[in-house]
C-alpha cells in the first residue's frame, strides 16, 4: 500500500477526493466556520457523534464535502493509544472492494507519535492473506492520505511508520504462510531476497556447514525432518565497520509437531506460526532497507522442522551444542532453545555490542502475559530499559520477567552438563535460563513472542510483532550513536576577534 503525507485543514480536508475521508475526532473539539467543522459541531451537539475512541458516525455523499464516503470517529484524548483504538474500529470499512483511496485526517494537533499509530493501524485494518488462495481478492485499499496540520513537523515519523508498515506485512505474510509454502529453504530463499536491496547481504549455511561449525543441539532438532534445515546469515552495513553489530536471532522452526513428545491434534494447525521470530527478523530487516539508519545489524535464524521420523531425536538422548556444553533432551518439544542456543554461540563472533533473540518459545508466557505483552528476560538493565521504551514507542509492549539465578536450579541433569526442560513451574523463566547458559557477557535480551505472535479463532493470523518493538530500539541506538559521535566531534576554534 501507498501512503502520502500532506498537509490538510478541515477546509482543504473538505476538498479532497477520495473513496473515504476519516476525521479523527478529540474530546474538546474546537469548531471553526468551514463544512466539516459545522458537521462535527452538530453531530456532537445532537449526541449523534461521541469522541469515545472507536465510536463511529458514516455519512454517504455529504453535501459540500468532495469524498464519497465519510466516517466521524471519535479519538478520545488523541494519544496514540486511543487514535490506534478508533483506527482500529474501521477495520471492516478500510476492506471495502469500492474503498481504493482514502483520506485520513487529524482534526486537532496530534501530539507524538499518532501519525505513525495511524499509519501501522490502518496497514494492519485492511491487509488481506492471498499468497495461498486461488481466487482471493487483493487488498482494494491502495492509496491512503494522512492528512495534519503540518507535514514537515511529523515527516520523519512518518517514514518511519511506512517503513514500519512494510516490515510488519514481510513478517506477517512469512509467518502466514502454511508449512509447505514456507519451508527452511524457502524461508532461505527469502532472506537471499533481501540482499538485492543495498546494504544488504546474506550467506545461507546448509547442514554440511552447520554441521562443520558443530551445531549439534540444532542438528538434533532437525534430523527427525526430510526438509534439509538452513542457518541464515543477514547483515546490515549502515555505519562504519568499527561500530559493534546488534545480532537478531529468530527462532525459525517452520513447523512443529512437538517431535517425539507429540503435541495434542486441535490447534497444531497454528505449529505453522513457531517461525514468527524468523519472520521478524526477516520483516526488520526488510523495513531497514526502506530507512537506512546508521547502524550495523546482523540476523541470525536457524531455520528447520521438528518431525517424529524414526530418525528424530529421543527424550533422553544428550547432544552436544556449538559451545561444547551437553544436553539432555527431556522433552523434544521444548526444541525452540536448541536451535537458538547454537545460533546464541555463533553470534559471539562478532562481538557484539547486543544480542536479542526473539522466539514463540513457551505456552508458559502465554499463561503469564496473554497475549498483550511479550516476555521480555535481559541480562542488561539498560538494554531491557530501552527494549521497554522501544516497545512502549511502537505500541508493541513487553514487559520484564525475572532471571534469579535460582530458576535455573531445574535444569540440571544427572547425564549432561543440563537438561532442556525445568518443571511447570516458571517455564517461560526457565527456558530463559537455559538460553542464558549460552551467552557470556555480552549483553543479551530474550523475547518470548508466543502469547504476542499471532492471533487465533476467527482472527487467525501473525500480528507481525515484535517488529516495531526491535525497530524502534535500532533507531533509538542509531541515534544514540550519533549523538555520541557529534559530543566526540573536535570543536572549531573560533577566530579572534
Amino acid at each position: 500500500m501507498n501512503f502520502e503525507l500532506k498537509t490538510l485543514s478541515l477546509s482543504a480536508a473538505a476538498a479532497h477526493k477520495c473513496d473515504l475521508l476519516v476525521l479523527l475526532v478529540p474530546e474538546g473539539f474546537q469548531p471553526q466556520t468551514d463544512p466539516l467543522s459545522v458537521l462535527i459541531a452538530e453531530a456532537l451537539k445532537a449526541g449523534d457523534l461521541e469522541t469515545k475512541p472507536g465510536r463511529l458516525l458514516s455519512l454517504y455523499l455529504p453535501a459540500g464535502i468532495a469524498a464519497r464516503r465519510l466516517v466521524l470517529v471519535g479519538c478520545g484524548q488523541g494519544n496514540a493509544h486511543a487514535v490506534r483504538q478508533a483506527v482500529q474500529a474501521l477495520g471492516a470499512t478500510f476492506k471495502s472492494p469500492a474503498i481504493k483511496r482514502a483520506a485520513l485526517v487529524f482534526a486537532m494537533d496530534g501530539e507524538a507519535g499518532v501519525v505513525g499509530a495511524a499509519v501501522r493501524a490502518i496497514a494492519d485494518a485492511s491487509y488481506v492473506y492471498t499468497a495461498t488462495k486461488s481466487k482471493a481478492e487483493p487488498r482494494s485499499l491502495s492509496r491512503v492520505t494522512v492528512g495534519v496540520a503540518d507535514a514537515g513537523a511529523v515527516r520523519s515519523e512518518f517514514a518511519t511508520a511506512a517503513a514500519l508498515v512494510t516490515g510488519i506485512e514481510f513478517a506477517r505474510e512469512w509467518a502466514n504462510r502454511p508449512a509447505n509454502h514456507a519451508t527452511p529453504t524457502l524461508v532461505g530463499e527469502a532472506a537471499k531476497a533481501l540482499s538485492k536491496h543495498a546494504g544488504i547481504q546474506c550467506k545461507l549455511h546448509g547442514p554440511a556447514q552447520v554441521a562443520k561449525l558443530g551445531m549439534g543441539a540444532f542438528l538434533a532438532v532437525a534430523q527427525g525432518s526430510e526438509q534439509p534445515l538452513r542457518f541464515v546469515e543477514l547483515h546490515y552495513d549502515g555505519a562504519g565497520r568499527s561500530q559493534p553489530p546488534v545480532v537478531l536471532i529468530g527462532k525459525g522452526i517452520t513447523f512443529d509437531t512437538g517431535g517425539i513428545s507429540l503435541k495434542p491434534a486441535a490447534e497444531m494447525d497454528e505449529m505453522k506460526f513457531d517461525m514468527s521470530g524468523a519472520a521478524s527478523v526477516l520483516g526488520v530487516f526488510r523495513a531497514l532497507a526502506e530507512l537506512r539508519p546508521a547502524i550495523n545489524v546482523v540476523g541470525l535464524i536457524p531455520a528447520c522442522e521438528n518431525m517424529p521420523d524414526g530418525k528424530a531425536v529421543k527424550p533422553g538422548d544428550v547432544v552436544t551444542s556449538m559451545s561444547g556444553q551437553t544436553i539432555e533432551i527431556l522433552n523434544t518439544d521444548a526444541e525452540g532453545r536448541l536451535v537458538l542456543c547454537d545460533a546464541l554461540t555463533y553470534a559471539a563472533r562478532f562481538k557484539p555490542a547486543a544480542m536479542i533473540d526473539v522466539a514463540t518459545l513457551t505456552g508458559a508466557c502465554v499463561v503469564a502475559l496473554g497475549g498483550l505483552r511479550s516476555g521480555l528476560f535481559a541480562s542488561d538493565d539498560e538494554l531491557a530499559a530501552r527494549l521497554v521504551a522501544a516497545g512502549d514507542a511502537a505500541l508493541d509492549p513487553c514487559w520484564r520477567m525475572p532471571l534469579d539465578d535460582e530458576y535455573a536450579e531445574g535444569l540440571k541433569s544427572n547425564f549432561a552438563d543440563l537438561g532442556n526442560v525445568a518443571g511447570r513451574a516458571g517455564g517461560a523463566i526457565t527456558a530463559a535460563k537455559f538460553l542464558q547458559r549460552f551467552v557470556g557477557d555480552i549483553p543479551w535480551a530474550h523475547l518470548d513472542i508466543a502469547g504476542t505472535a499471532w492471533k487465533g479463532g476467527a482472527a487467525k493470523g501473525a500480528t507481525g510483532r515484535p517488529v516495531g518493538l526491535l525497530l524502534h530500539y535500532l533507531l533509538d541506538m542509531a541515534g544514540a550513536h550519533a549523538a555520541k559521535r557529534k559530543a566526540a566531534a573536535p570543536r572549531r576554534a573560533r577566530p579572534a576577534a
